[in-house]
């Protein structure tokens, strides 16, 4: 099978390809680092490459695919990790300097199940630092470049994910989502990305940022893929306590779901100030597609999101300052030369160590625990965060589905969001009340404006992956068939 072909198909084709014998591991492996190398100097999406390791492993996993010891649908097949993510003996940064030359002494849960699937890392993704930021500009190896659009953002902050996914240096790859780090830059990369309810997914390995929001999710060329790959990663693992069981999505429901019937609820706030005109019409545009289906559409009002920033900034805030505490120089991590006494230390890692970006959320973060602020702010987040869920609660009384954009605007360009954080963190608007109460989301392109692509976010009740899976397979293959 020649290059062209390789790089053209779905991870789900590519696995089928490689147990027909049509091509293998190793050759699909051999396309892909290949493509990395020749290409990847025009966007950053990576910061790691291991190619040894990866060919030498695509072999072993050729062997295996021979004498029947794996079988699933993805063994074989290439994958990319965003680098919050540790893998044992392969350079995890998160993409800051604090953690230039950390090398991890374990895997993290995900990485375990993707391997015992057979799955091969290909390298690890570019990232903001510690997964704090919207655009994949605030890395300490340098800003990413959307693939889809000369000189915009990818988003982020799986940025790097999405940017190889999307210029196809990967077939398939794994993000973490906060606040819409995997959504938003699926939806400005224009391909599809899932974040899934909390606590499906153990975050065991995860690079904490913050705990009660964090979820490993995939970022695909599709909603099969993104099935597939969930279904390799979810389940409860004894060493997080706030993983849960849940069931593994049927990929023959998904394909033959039907949407006739469906109420599809649509909140107007969603589509109000700030939205970009062609990403309401692109948005709308594939709403009425599910209402020639059969669906049934209304707009509802839910006022709650016009707290959603103040609310999701001053949570993640807290337990990020809490979380980066860990890093003081002592352990691991960047530590300044010199001679010094033990709290010239601790002051000078983390003033270099860190960028700006995190260095405000950590101020942020301290400033909303602190003993004045604590009830005005913190206080008032966990209340406006149960006034979120009773929200969502009654809005899916009457609704299968929320619909919405991603992003209320498409991709920026290359500096201007870090010129104007406020509007970075408004950027999150339609993404953030997921993660507060913790739902199922997808993102997948519904169009362009001004020639970059568009989101359109679909949002479902706890555990219920199948059905916002469903929904966006049910389009994509639609679209695929015209």
């Amino acid at each position: 099978m020649d290059s062209k072909t390789i790089l053209g198909l779905t991870a789900l084709e590519l696995g089928r390809a490689i147990k027909e014998g049509k091509t293998t591991s190793a050759e699909a492996t051999k396309t892909y680092i290949e493509a990395i190398k020749a290409n990847d100097g025009k966007y950053n999406s990576y910061v790691t490459v291991c190619e040894e390791e990866a060919l030498a492993r695509a072999s072993l996993i050729d062997s295996q695919i021979a004498s029947g010891k794996v079988a699933s649908d993805l063994a074989g097949v290439p994958v990319a990790i965003k680098d919050n993510i540790c893998t044992k003996g392969l350079l995890t940064t998160c993409s800051s300097k604090m953690l230039h030359n950390f090398v991890p002494p374990y895997d993290a849960t995900v990485i375990k199940k993707i391997e015992e699937a057979g799955m091969v890392i290909i390298g690890k993704t570019n990232m903001d630092e510690f997964a704090m930021g919207s655009t994949t500009e605030t890395s300490y190896h340098g800003a990413t470049v959307n693939p889809r659009g000369e000189g915009r953002v990818p988003g982020g902050s799986s940025g790097g994910s999405a940017a190889c996914v999307a210029a196809g240096l990967a077939p398939i790859a794994l993000g973490s989502d906060t606040g819409g780090s995997i959504r938003q830059p699926a939806s400005f990369c224009g391909v599809t990305g899932l974040k899934p309810t909390y606590g499906t997914v153990s975050r065991y390995g995860l690079v904490a940022f913050a705990s009660s929001l964090d979820q490993i999710g995939p970022l695909s060329r599709d909603a099969m893929d993104a099935a597939l790959m969930y279904n390799l990663i979810n389940g409860r693992d004894d060493r997080d306590q706030s993983s849960t069981e849940c069931s593994d999505v049927s990929l023959d429901k998904i394909a033959d779901f039907d949407v006739s019937g469906k109420k599809i609820g649509i909140p107007r706030q969603y589509f109000g100030e700030g939205i970009e005109p062609g990403v309401k019409e692109a948005v709308m545009n594939a709403v009425r597609y599910y209402e020639s289906k059969g669906a049934i559409v209304e707009e509802f009002d839910m006022p709650i999101v016009d707290y959603a920033i103040p609310t999701y900034y001053i949570i993640a805030c807290a337990e990020a300052c809490s979380n980066l505490s860990r890093y003081d120089g002592i352990k691991y991590g960047f530590r300044p030369e010199g001679e010094l006494d033990l709290t010239s230390v601790y002051i000078r890692s983390r003033s270099e160590g860190f960028g700006l970006e995190v260095k405000r959320r950590i101020m942020l973060g301290n400033f909303v625990l602190s003993s004045g602020y604590f009830d005005a702010y913190y206080n008032k987040a966990l209340q406006a965060k149960s006034l979120i869920k009773d929200a969502f609660d009654k809005a899916f009384a009457k609704y299968d589905v929320i619909i919405g954009p991603v992003a209320p605007t498409v991709a920026p360009k290359l500096g201007e969001s870090l010129s104007d954080p406020l509007k970075m963190y408004l950027g999150d608007i339609c993404t953030v009340l997921v993660n507060i109460i913790g739902l199922p989301a997808i993102s997948i392109p519904c169009g362009e404006s001004e020639g970059l692509p568009v989101g359109m976010q679909i949002i479902g009740r706890p555990y219920d992956e199948e059905q916002i899976l469903g929904f966006a397979w049910n389009y994509q293959s639609s679209n695929k068939e015209a």
